[in-house]
Formats: C-alpha cells, structure tokens, sequence
C-alpha cells in the first residue's frame, strides 16, 4: 500500500472518511478496554508508532538489541511478520526462510539477533524466552493489548508527524494521538522536527535521533538510480542526496513490495542506458529475486542517537528493575 497524500492536510475525503474513522478509533479503545495483557518472565520492550506505514520501528529495534548485547543481555526480537505466510510462533532462520515465509523485516532483524514471528503476540514471547531470551524487543505492537510491556517506545517521524492527526481511513493514524502519548514511557524522533512533535510529547521524554550510512560509503558524484518499497521511499533518496550523490532515476514501491524480475528490467535497462548504479535499501533487498540482487547496490544504514544518554537510562532502570525478584 502506498500512502495516500490526502493524509497530510485536512481536505473533503478526508472530512466523508471521518465518522469511519472514529469507528476504528472506537473499535481499538474497546480492545484495549476488554484485554487482559499477558505478562511474562522477562521484561519487553515495545518499539512502535501511531501511523500506517514507516516511521522508523526497525532501525530502531535494530540499534536497542545493539544496545542490549552491549550489556550483556540474550534480547530476542518479536514481530508479527507483516507479509510472511507463516503464522509462527516460529523462530527465524536466514538459511530456510525468506521474505515470503517470515516478512522483510524479520529477515533483517535475524541478523542481528534472535528473531522470533508470531501473529499471538505473547505465545511469541513466551517461546523466545524458554529458549533463552531475557529480554524482548518487539517490533511494532503499540496498539496490541495481548502483552504486557515494560517499556513502551514511539517511534515518530519527523518529518510528516501525525500527517492530519486522523485516524484510518480518514488519516494515518491507528488510534488517536492523546490515546497513543499516555502508553508511550519516551518518544524517539526520527530526523528534524518539522511539524513541532517536541511541543506534543504530554511530559515524556523525547530522543531525538537520525540515519547514518554505515561504514565508509562513498557515494559523492556517483550516478545511481534509487528504488524504494518501505513507507516512505523519499527518506532513502533524500539520504542519497545528502550523501552527493547524483540521482538520475527514483521509482517508488509500495511497502513491502514483492519484487518480480519484471518490475525492474525498465530499471536495469535505463542504469544500463546512463552508465549508472541501481541501488536501493536493505529492508528492499531482501525482497529481491536472486537473478536480479547481484546487480543491485544495498545503502546500509543505521538509527543513531547523538545525545545516547536518555536512551541509556531507560534501558538501565529496565534492566535494573528486571532483577529485582517481585518482578513476575
């Protein structure tokens, strides 16, 4: 699903799709109020937002269980596994599964850590942890009332916030803005604040936090032509642009897109034309066609803090209070 550009500003179809709108926002609040969470023995960490499509949740799990091992800690994370066939719970392995099985983001996160797909939430953790996790990070699941959580982060983007600050349909929102806030502990902001996010934070921290190209990346001058399939591919070709190189092409996917030989031939044969590199995104090239990956060009990059210490404490109080033995 690509996003729709009526999200972003108040406008007639978005004025008809309200009273759909507080139809979700009702249905979500009466979830929430009939679910009896389910706690488990080790502390959980949720990394999630309130808008469809991306803000930043992954790299931002990625850089947590980074953090974790860093100290130490077994995390393990969990994630429903948005466009994998497999309803788990099932524990990820790069060798046997792929973007069909388990989801792009699954695949990703794999690498980094212990990675467990599941659609029941707590079942997920609760497998994760017998086989040695001591600490979960899920991947989305702000909205989900199944599992208790110790530690709540919202993820926004910077740069198009709440978009219209509706609920789906009639905007990008899962469920209202006030209602998300006071079961968030911290908000990470994801790149400038353009839209004033620092000013919504109802007293929760803010952490604030940017994309970094891993590694030595020289791209300066280089002529590329970029392709994206995640929530906003304009991110991936502004950071391209920030990096100097020249884009002579961008075509845009929706997220999650599952790539056919044939959606990229106009491309390879246009790169072939201008003398020029196609590249795009790692979440993006594991959903590849293996004929096709070897002449593709990935941008590794990475979710950063420059002022780390905020983020630091919330995760040493966590740990800190996982220990204590009135925990379960």
């Amino acid at each position: 699903m690509r996003t729709p550009t009526f999200w972003q500003g108040p406008n007639l179809l978005s004025d008809i799709l309200m009273p759909f709108g507080d139809l979700y926002a009702a249905g979500g609040w009466l979830r929430q109020r009939l679910s009896r969470p389910r706690r488990i023995a080790v502390p959980v960490i949720c990394i999630g937002n309130l808008v469809s499509g991306g803000a930043g949740k992954t790299p931002t799990v990625l850089t947590v269980l980074t953090q974790l091992r860093a100290r130490g800690r077994r995390p393990a994370a969990l994630l429903r596994g948005y466009g994998g066939r497999l309803h788990g719970p099932l524990q990820v392995d790069c060798d046997r599964h792929d973007a069909e099985a388990v989801g792009d983001e699954a695949l990703l996160l794999a690498r980094k850590a212990a990675t467990w797909v599941a659609r029941d939430r707590a079942a997920g953790a609760e497998a994760a942890a017998a086989e040695g996790a001591d600490v979960i990070v899920m991947d989305d699941g702000l909205q989900n009332p199944t599992l208790a959580k110790d530690l709540s982060l919202l993820v926004v983007d910077g740069t198009v916030g709440f978009g219209n600050g509706r609920v789906i349909p009639a905007g990008p929102l899962r469920e209202p803005v006030t209602r998300g806030l006071a079961r968030a502990d911290a908000l990470v902001l994801v790149g400038p604040d353009r839209q004033d996010i620092a000013r919504r934070t109802a007293g929760k921290p803010l952490l604030q936090a940017e994309f970094r190209a891993r590694g030595s990346t020289d791209l300066q001058g280089r002529r590329l032509i970029a392709f994206a399939g995640i929530g906003r591919p304009t991110k991936f070709f502004e950071t391209l642009q920030n990096l100097q190189a020249e884009l002579i092409g961008m075509a845009e996917f929706p997220d999650h897109h599952p790539y056919r030989e044939s959606d990229l031939a106009p491309l390879l044969a246009k790169a072939e034309r201008s003398g020029a590199s196609l590249i795009t995104t790692e979440k993006d090239a594991v959903r590849l066609p293996q004929a096709i990956a070897s002449l593709v060009e990935v941008l590794p990059v990475d979710l950063v803090f420059p002022r780390p210490a905020a983020l630091d404490r919330l995760l040493d109080s966590l740990l800190q209070q996982a220990e204590t033995p009135a925990r379960v």
